[in-house]
């Protein structure tokens, strides 16, 4: 999204405004058409949205009239999971405690065992191996599952990618490249299943019409279901890792 800076004094930097000790950023969106306040769960941070036009002090009004929601919003914040040994990580919805192992000729640096994530090397590498670990087998998972989707609706799927966006869980572009967030690879199956349904989807329509969500309930079951887990759990998600 693009912004624009239309104050007559240069805007503030993003702490110089605090909710406690959180930080507020101030952001001007061009097609915001009202004031907004969003909870920023990976960067614990509220970042305040402002329409073209709309003076700082107007803004910090808004800000400070709802400081309660901001509070209530950041103290309802899930805790962070860090990965680091003796952390239970999510794998498909099943938590698997991280544990430090020598190397296997057998494994490769990560592998799932016993309801286990052990990580070979240096402690100093444990959470970027994790994190590999975690993106390569969302990858794997997603792209099986969208090509076997795909092929039910008589579609080709393009080139699939896995990022770590905060804003959306996946995308299907016209050409039918799809994108995905590696995160999903920690929700429980069927919620994975459900967002790539959703993207394969659009290789037949590409938009959220009646058509659009027939497909989908075509796809997978339980659509509102899954819709729903993800709403509610996406600061969780956010916060791992």
């Amino acid at each position: 999204m693009k912004t624009v800076a239309p104050f007559r004094v240069s805007p503030p930097r993003p702490a110089a405004h605090r909710v406690g000790k959180v930080p507020v950023r101030v952001r001007v969106s061009r097609r915001a058409r009202r004031l907004a306040l969003k909870i920023d769960a990976v960067g614990d941070a509220v970042e305040l949205v402002l329409p073209p036009r709309t003076s700082l002090p107007r803004a910090l009004n808004f800000l400070n009239s709802n400081r309660d929601w901001v509070e209530s919003r950041l103290a309802a914040l899930p805790p962070r999971v860090i990965f680091a040994e003796g952390e239970k990580v999510p794998i498909l919805g099943e938590p698997h405690r991280i544990r430090r192992a020598a190397r296997s000729n057998e494994h490769g640096p990560v592998w799932v065992e016993a309801g286990e994530l052990r990580v070979t090397g240096e402690k100093l590498h444990l959470a970027r191996r994790v994190r590999d670990f975690l993106r390569e087998r969302a990858r794997e998972e997603l792209s099986r599952r969208a090509r076997r989707l795909a092929q039910q609706l008589e579609r080709e799927v393009g080139r699939i990618t896995v990022r770590d966006t905060t804003t959306r869980w996946g995308s299907c572009s016209a050409n039918g490249n799809m994108a995905f967030s590696w995160r999903l690879i920690m929700a429980p199956e069927a919620v994975l299943h459900y967002v790539v349904a959703h993207e394969v989807a659009h290789l037949v329509e590409m938009n959220h019409g009646p058509r659009f969500w027939r497909l989908v309930e075509r796809l997978v079951p339980n659509v509102e279901r899954q819709r729903d887990w993800l709403n509610d759990n996406r600061a969780w998600l956010l916060r791992i890792g």
